[in-house]
């Protein structure tokens, strides 16, 4: 199984924190974005991981020479971005017709079992249900759980099982067909290569589909979402944190290493980087970046950055 994560992705809605890094590599709950996707499905063996990079291309490879543990990396570069079936496109001419696709959309956090995939006969798309479907794409289902069509934010009810961007392929060689096919005759959907355009053509042609379920969806788009989506992970996988004199911290947080803290109330839901210093203050519900000062204030509710 080879895995690809597009990155690529500028991040306009979380600046300015995005000015100087890729949205994939923000911290959250003490790792980043992308190390929260790709260490949970490590345990998958993965022969080789490719990230399709853009926006801040070289600082991503940067990190991932951090990442020997991640084995086998390659990275591609989105250079004039056309839609995510363009991302996934570039990455293709790597992948052998023989062996299954994993492909993780690199800003979203999920809870699924990926375990599923290491005896998974067909394709499977991931789904959340969720109250508006108007707001995404679904897989409209048959009473056996598989995918008849796909439909992209449907104005009337056909579906309340929305893609999540977590696509595992088996028939990788209908996946070259389709996208070749949609960039060959320029099917564009909203200006853009549409790697759910692909997939429809794909079922339509007799590929079996079905869903699987993602218990939880978490959202890295905005700054609120980021900060509930960090409340989330630091809750699920409580640490034992330091204690500092004269200071109080209330779980769950994280605390990173070489952090000093000194008369102040820390926490909850808060995430303090590596080389940090918190005097006299009070956090809660919030992210500091690693090497940040914080000296007699009142911050809640927010992301600190350098």
């Amino acid at each position: 199984m080879k895995i690809v994560l597009p990155v690529a992705g500028n991040g306009v809605r979380l600046r300015p924190y995005t000015e100087n890094l890729p949205k994939c590599l923000l911290p959250v709950a003490g790792k980043t974005i992308i190390d929260w996707i790709v260490d949970d499905a490590l345990f998958l063996k993965p022969s080789e991981t490719i990230f399709i990079t853009g926006y801040k291309a070289p600082v991503v490879d940067e990190f991932l020479k951090q990442k020997p543990e991640w084995g086998a990396v390659r990275t591609v570069v989105q250079s004039n971005p056309q839609g995510l079936g363009e991302a996934i496109s570039l990455a293709l001419p790597y992948v052998n017709d023989d062996e299954p696709l994993l492909i993780i959309l690199g800003d979203t956090l999920f809870e699924a079992d990926l375990s599923i995939l290491s005896k998974a006969s067909e394709n499977i798309l991931y789904t959340f249900k969720v109250d508006d479907p108007k707001r995404f794409g679904v897989a409209v289902t048959d009473a056996n759980g598989r995918i008849e069509r796909l439909v992209e934010k449907p104005q009337e009810f056909v579906s309340d099982e929305a893609i999540v961007g977590i696509y595992y392929i088996k028939d990788v060689k209908a996946l070259k067909d389709a996208l070749n096919y949609l960039m060959q005759n320029d099917i564009r959907t909203k200006g853009e290569f549409q790697l759910t355009d692909a997939l429809e053509r794909m079922i339509q042609g007799g590929c079996k589909f079905r869903t699987a379920p993602v218990q939880k969806w978490l959202d890295c788009g905005l700054v609120e979402t980021l900060l509930s989506t960090n409340a989330h992970i630091l809750k699920r996988n409580a640490e034992v944190v330091p204690q500092f004199e004269c200071s109080e911290i209330i779980e769950p947080c994280h605390i990173g290493k070489n952090v000093v803290i000194k008369n102040s109330k820390v926490g909850p839901n808060v995430s303090v980087g590596d080389n940090c210093v918190i005097e006299n203050s009070e956090i809660s519900n919030a992210i500091l970046w690693g090497g940040v000062k914080v000296a007699s204030q009142k911050i809640a509710d927010t992301v600190i950055h350098e």
